[in-house]
C-alpha cells in the first residue's frame, strides 16, 4: 500500500511492529499522524491545522523556499565530506566568526548536537589533562554514551552517577533557592558551583569542564541571572577547566535579543566552546562546535585526525537564515 493511502491506524499498526518501543510517539493515546507542514504550521491526514509549538528543529520554519531551494540546488553540484577543499566550509565558518567572539575562532564541522557535544567533551579534555566534568542538575546534552553520563536528566533513570560527574544546583530564580528578591542571585548560584569543585578537588579529582546549556531547556526554560557564567568561568578557569556553551537549543537568534544566549550574560562573558545544533541546519542533519585557538592546538597535537561526513550541500547562508 502507498503511504499516501495508508490509514492512520494502518502506519501505526505498522511503527509498533517495526519501530522500537523506546522510540516514543508525542500523544501516545491518540498519536497525531503528520504528512506534511508549511511555516509555522502542520497538516495531519485529515487536513487538520496545527500550530507547531514543540518540534524543535525548524528554525525558520518547515519548508522555507530559501532553505529548500539552496538544498535542491547544492544537491545538483556536490554532496561531500570535510576532507576536500571547498568554498562552502570556510565561507560559513567566515559567517559564523561574524557573530562570535574574536576567540572563538576555530571550527569543527558534524552531524548533530550529540556529536558537537561529544567533541566538546573531547576538546576539554584534551586541552586541560583533566577528566572530570561539572553540569547543572536536570541537564540533558545529547544521546551518546558519553552525554548520558553528564545529563542529570537521563543517568537518574539509567545507571546512576558517575564519580568523574558533579551537579550543581540549577540556577533557578523562581523555584531555587536563590530568588529574585535574593541580593546577588548570581553570585550565590555561582559559589554553589564553586562548593562543588571544591568538594570534587578534596576526593582528588581535577575538573576538566563546566557544561551548561546557555538557556536549560530540559529543566524548564530556565534564565540564570546576568553575570552568573562569568562567576562561574572564573571558579572553572582556577580549576583548570573549561566552560562549555551548550548553544544546541538556542542558539542562532532564538533568544531575540542576542545571536547567541550565553550573550544575555553580557558583552564581557566569552565561553572557551561553544556547540551548535538544530537550528543551524533548519533541522537537517549539521552541527558545529566553535572553539579558541589554544584549546583547538591541544587536540590537534594529539596527531589524532579529526574529519566528519558532513556534507557541504548542508552549509549556505540561505539554509540557515542568517
Amino acid at each position: 500500500m502507498a503511504a499516501d493511502q495508508r490509514s492512520k491506524a494502518d502506519t501505526l499498526a505498522l511503527r509498533q511492529r517495526l519501530i522500537s518501543s523506546s522510540c516514543r510517539l508525542f500523544f501516545p493515546e491518540d498519536p497525531v499522524k503528520i504528512v506534511r507542514a508549511q511555516g509555522q504550521y502542520m497538516y495531519d491526514e485529515q487536513g487538520a491545522e496545527y500550530i507547531d509549538c514543540i518540534n524543535n528543529v525548524a528554525h525558520v520554519g518547515h519548508c522555507h523556499p530559501l532553505v529548500v531551494r539552496a538544498a535542491h540546488e547544492q544537491n545538483q553540484v556536490l554532496n561531500t565530506n570535510s576532507r576536500y577543499l571547498h568554498d562552502n566550509i570556510v565561507d560559513y565558518a567566515q559567517r559564523l566568526s561574524e557573530t562570535l567572539p574574536e576567540p572563538l575562532c576555530v571550527f569543527y564541522f558534524l552531524n548533530s548536537g550529540s556529536e558537537a557535544n561529544d567533541l566538546a567533551l573531547r576538546l576539554a579534555r584534551h586541552y586541560t589533562g583533566h577528566q572530570d566534568v561539572v553540569v547543572l542538575d536536570h541537564a540533558y546534552h545529547g544521546h551518546l554514551s558519553s552525554l548520558i553520563d553528564i545529563s542529570p536528566y537521563k543517568f537518574r533513570s539509567l545507571d546512576g552517577q558517575k564519580e568523574w560527574v558533579h551537579v550543581a544546583p540549577l540556577p533557578d530564580t523562581y523555584r531555587g533557592p536563590y530568588r529574585e528578591d535574593h541580593p546577588n542571585p548570581a553570585v550565590a548560584y555561582a559559589n554553589e558551583v564553586k562548593h562543588v569543585v571544591s568538594s570534587a578537588q578534596e576526593k582528588g579529582r581535577k575538573i576538566a569542564a563546566f557544561f551548561a546549556e546557555s538557556l536549560p531547556s530540559v529543566g524548564g526554560q530556565i534564565i540564570p541571572p546576568a553575570g552568573y557564567f562569568s562567576q562561574v568561568a572564573e571558579h572553572i578557569h582556577k580549576a583548570g577547566g573549561v566552560f562549555v556553551a551548550d548553544e544546541i537549543q538556542v542558539g542562532f537568534g532564538r533568544v531575540g535579543k542576542h545571536f547567541w544566549a550565553f550573550q544575555l550574560q553580557g558583552k564581557d562573558f566569552v565561553p572557551d566552546i561553544v556547540t551548535m545544533g538544530k537550528s543551524i541546519g533548519n533541522g537537517h542533519p549539521v552541527a558545529c562546535v566553535a572553539t579558541t585557538q589554544p584549546v583547538a592546538r591541544a587536540f590537534e597535537a594529539t596527531g589524532v585526525e579529526y574529519f566528519n561526513t558532513v556534507s557541504d550541500s548542508s552549509k549556505s547562508r540561505e539554509q540557515h537564515g542568517f
